[in-house]
């Protein structure tokens, strides 16, 4: 069951989802981001984007981040300011830094003839004006920035 809780001041709100590493957990996950966005004016692309970034990124967590996934932990953190949206998704799977270790995407053949892989990663590359991984207390920690105007 996920957990929510919006902290911040008006100008810059934050809101904060725990759930589990469990796709059912998805939607509700998906609805918080939704309206936060709404509640924050995002344009149309930014909630796309947002969107789709964040459920490629905790997709492949679920899947692949966990032997025994009864055991995972999922938080995202969404931080408006006036500058930028931050996007912190931290989970206590194996470590895993989606922007070295995932394979590069196979942008030239066939989308019948590509190999599964490394394609929703560069999506969010490309969708996010900054990409970023590190490893702190056991836990990965991936930070998304999409800066207003750009």
């Amino acid at each position: 069951m996920a957990t929510v809780r919006q902290e911040g001041a008006e100008e810059h709100p934050r809101l904060v989802v725990g759930m589990g590493a469990k796709l059912d957990e998805l939607a509700g996950l998906q609805a918080e981001v939704a309206r936060f966005g709404a509640g924050n004016g995002w344009p149309a692309d930014w909630e796309f984007q947002v969107e789709l970034a964040v459920e490629e990124l905790v997709v492949n967590i679920v899947n692949y981040g966990f032997e025994d996934a009864s055991d995972g932990r999922i938080e995202l953190v969404l931080d408006w300011s006036p500058e930028a949206l931050t996007i912190d998704i931290i989970d206590n799977g194996r470590p895993f830094d989606p922007f070295s270790e995932a394979p590069p995407p196979d942008l030239e053949s066939a989308v019948d003839e590509r190999p599964i892989g490394g394609l929703g990663v560069h999506f969010v590359k490309t969708m996010m004006d900054e990409a970023r991984y590190r490893r702190e207390d056991e836990k990965n920690h991936v930070t998304l920035v999409k800066r207003h105007g750009d």
